[in-house]
């Protein structure tokens, strides 16, 4: 007898079945069902809370509860035994929600639709930070002029980004007063309108929480509308991607404006179970307001009312938010959790950033939005290479 360890990771899993002549399409199910994955369930009444946990055990799934909580945990397909009409226990409403979360861990998106087209999210996807803004945090005032913002995105994309954001309202901390939509709009056309015809194929992602100039960023020719307020500060910017067709980026923050990268309301009571469901709120908003669920990502806004220690056990949980099924971009592009990790200033933190969307990439995310393209795309085809050789 010869006994082999296997790896719990779906493809290694999918692998060895396949070798041993299991078809493809039957390994990766089966790979998929055997991923572990838990849930944990608030507010259940006593009797609905006994009934799911003599049913957990049943389905062989590990169960441990408290006063108006339940834990379960086990493997993937064990857990959707639980949303079968008749032997969960749950009210339908929870049987259904964690059916839809059971399956974005077995079957995650492979690609976001845009206005210009579907992105593929088999390989990490990098998204270059183009700030127009005299005030950035650490680029601010570099590429004021189109030639300058032209020029640094060819840059970007000589590097290896995938894509661009481009913004005009600077969220740093202690930020001056707002931009208004016609200075912020000043700023964007000229170096939208030259992008759009240097690099056509391109997909650009505008950054505002603006729904006019999301309007006239999307004529202009961007794909995808970034909104670092979740739709808090102005939900038309949902109407305007609902009615062109646009992808929208759906960030977690609180707060106004010129609150956002402040400690204002960084109090958690449960700090990923509170993100997620904020984000989920905001999902809901948007998919009311006529937004196509594929065309929308979640970002859960590194260094967005979240102080150091909320950053880094954000990075090191982030797989939670796997179970909202969307595209996952994530942000920690120089931000002050990793200077307090390092040491360094902000415009040498390009390394801890990197190393970031490494782990990011490893626990789920699919797009990462940064300052410099090159270190991150060679940390993440690294990272690819070892997960697919």
């Amino acid at each position: 007898m010869k006994l082999t360890p296997l790896a719990r990771r779906p493809a290694a899993l999918a692998e060895a079945l396949v070798r041993r002549g299991v078809p493809q399409s039957q390994a990766d199910a089966t790979a998929a069902g055997l991923s572990p994955a838990a849930v944990l369930v608030d507010g259940v009444a006593e009797s609905e809370r006994d009934t799911l946990a003599m049913a957990a055990r049943t389905q062989g799934a590990a169960c441990l509860s408290g006063p108006g909580w339940l834990l379960l945990s086990g493997e993937t397909a064990r857990l959707a035994g639980l949303t079968r009409a008749g032997l969960h226990g749950l009210p339908t409403d929870a049987a259904d929600a964690l059916g839809r979360a059971l399956q974005a861990v077995v079957d995650p998106p492979m690609t976001w639709s845009t206005r210009g087209g579907q992105l593929p999210l088999d390989r990490p996807l990098v998204m270059g930070i183009l700030n127009i803004t005299p005030d950035s945090f650490s680029d601010g005032g570099r590429w004021l002029t189109a030639d300058a913002a032209v020029g640094q995105a060819e840059r970007l994309l000589d590097e290896g980004a995938d894509l661009l954001d481009v913004g005009a309202e600077s969220t740093r901390p202690g930020r001056p007063e707002a931009v208004p939509a016609d200075e912020e709009w000043r700023r964007l056309a000229p170096v939208l309108g030259e992008i759009a015809r240097r690099f056509p194929s391109v997909p650009v992602s505008v950054d505002t929480v603006k729904a006019e100039t999301a309007r006239r960023a999307l004529d202009a020719g961007a794909w995808i509308i970034n909104d670092v307020s979740g739709l808090r500060l102005d939900p038309g910017i949902a109407d305007v991607c609902a009615a062109t067709a646009a992808g929208l980026v759906l960030m977690h923050s609180r707060g106004t404006l010129a609150e956002l990268a402040t400690y204002d309301h960084a109090t958690y009571d449960d700090l990923l179970g509170d993100i997620a469901g904020e984000l989920r709120e905001a999902l809901d908003a948007a998919q009311r307001r006529g937004v196509a669920g594929d065309r929308i990502a979640v970002d859960p806004g590194f260094g967005f009312g979240k102080r150091p220690e909320d950053n880094l056990r954000l990075l090191d949980r982030l797989d939670v938010l796997r179970m909202l099924g969307h595209p996952l971009v994530v942000g920690p592009s120089r931000k002050r959790f990793l200077g307090g990790v390092t040491g360094r200033p902000a415009t040498d933190r390009d390394g801890a950033t990197a190393a970031a969307c490494v782990l990011a990439y490893e626990r789920g995310a699919h797009v990462f939005r940064v300052h410099a393209a090159r270190p991150t795309r060679e940390a993440l085809d690294v990272a690819y290479a070892a997960r697919t050789a």
